[in-house]
C-alpha cells in the first residue's frame, strides 16, 4: 500500500505488500522488499532494504556521504531483513571506495538520532542507542551494543558482542566480548551475560574470561599476554577471535587503563 501523498521515483522497486506512509519521499535506485513499512516523512534514495523492516518518521537513508572526495559516483546503502530504523536516523550511502556500499545487517536496531556514515558495516543484531555517531568505514561486529551519545572515529572496529556504555568515545578498536565504559571505553570486564544468552557453555566462558584478564593486565604487554594465553589456557573460538582481532588491528585495540577493572568468574558468575 502506497499513500497517495508519497513521492516515488519511477526507478523505485517496491514490493506489493510493502507499506509506504504519508509524505514519504523515495528517490532513484531504491528497492524495498516484502512487508517493510516506511512511516510518514521518511526519505530514501540509492538503497536496498530487506523484508519486514521498519523505517520511522524523518529517517534519512542513502543520501550523499559527508566525504569531500565524493563526486556523485553510483554508490548505495544495503539493509538486511527485520531491521528497525527509528526516528531521525541518518544512514549515508557509500563513498567511492571499497565496495561503494554502506551495509546494515539483519535484525539490527538503530535508535533515535543515530548516525551511520559512509562505508560503515554493521553485522547482524547490532544495537545503536540514541544519538550514537559512527564515522566512515566503522565496522561493528555481530550482536554489539553501543550506548547512547557515543562517538567513534572513522576506520575503527567494534568487536562481536562488545557492549559499550553511553557517552563513550574511541579512536581505537574495541575488543570482542568486552564491556567498556568511559572516554575512551576501556574494557572493564567480559560480556558474560551476552555469551550466556547466546548459549556459550560455562567452561568456555570461564576460559575466555581468564584470557581476557591477561589481555588487560597491567603486568603484561600484549605480546606477552598472548604468549601466556597460548601456553596456559585451553583455546576456544572466542579466545582465538580476540587474538586474531588484536593481531589484525590497524588502529590498535583499546586494552589498558590506569585502573584494574576486570570482573572475575572465580567463585561463580556474580555479574549474571
Amino acid at each position: 500500500m502506497i499513500d497517495k501523498t508519497a513521492v516515488i521515483h519511477p526507478s523505485a522497486q517496491i514490493a506489493d505488500d510493502a507499506i509506504i506512509g504519508p509524505y514519504v519521499v523515495i528517490g532513484e535506485n531504491v528497492k524495498i522488499d516484502s512487508k517493510t513499512r516506511v512511516i510518514a516523512n521518511a526519505y530514501i534514495e540509492h538503497a536496498e532494504i530487506g523484508e519486514r523492516c521498519t523505517i520511522s518518521p524523518f529517517a534519512t537513508i542513502g543520501s550523499e556521504p559527508q566525504d569531500l572526495g565524493y563526486k556523485g559516483e553510483k554508490t548505495k546503502v544495503v539493509i538486511g531483513d527485520d531491521t528497525i530504523i527509528k526516528e531521525n536516523v541518518t544512514i549515508h550511502r557509500g563513498a567511492a571506495c571499497g565496495d561503494f556500499t554502506t551495509r546494515i545487517g539483519n535484525k539490527c536496531l538503530l535508535m533515535v538520532g543515530s548516525h551511520v556514515a559512509h562505508n560503515c558495516v554493521l553485522a547482524d543484531q547490532v544495537i545503536l542507542a540514541n544519538l550514537v555517531t559512527l564515522g566512515g568505514h566503522v565496522h561493528v561486529g555481530f550482536g554489539a551494543f553501543v550506548g547512547g551519545m557515543s562517538v567513534f572515529h572513522q576506520n575503527i572496529r567494534i568487536g562481536d558482542m562488545a557492549i559499550i556504555s553511553g557517552f563513550s568515545a574511541s579512536r581505537q578498536d574495541i575488543l570482542p566480548y568486552s564491556k567498556g565504559e568511559g572516554r575512551p571505553p576501556v574494557p572493564r570486564g567480559l560480556n558474560v551475560i551476552a555469551m550466556k544468552r547466546r548459549g556459550v557453555p560455562q567452561d568456555i566462558r570461564t576460559a575466555t574470561n581468564e584470557a581476557f584478564k591477561l589481555l588487560i593486565s597491567e603486568d603484561l604487554n600484549t605480546t606477552q599476554a598472548i604468549e601466556k594465553i597460548k601456553a596456559e589456557i585451553p583455546m576456544n573460538e572466542y579466545i582465538e577471535k580476540m587474538i586474531e582481532f588484536i593481531q589484525t588491528s590497524k588502529r590498535g585495540v583499546l586494552l589498558k587503563s590506569h585502573k584494574h577493572g576486570y570482573q572475575s568468574l572465580e567463585g561463580g558468575e556474580e555479574d549474571e
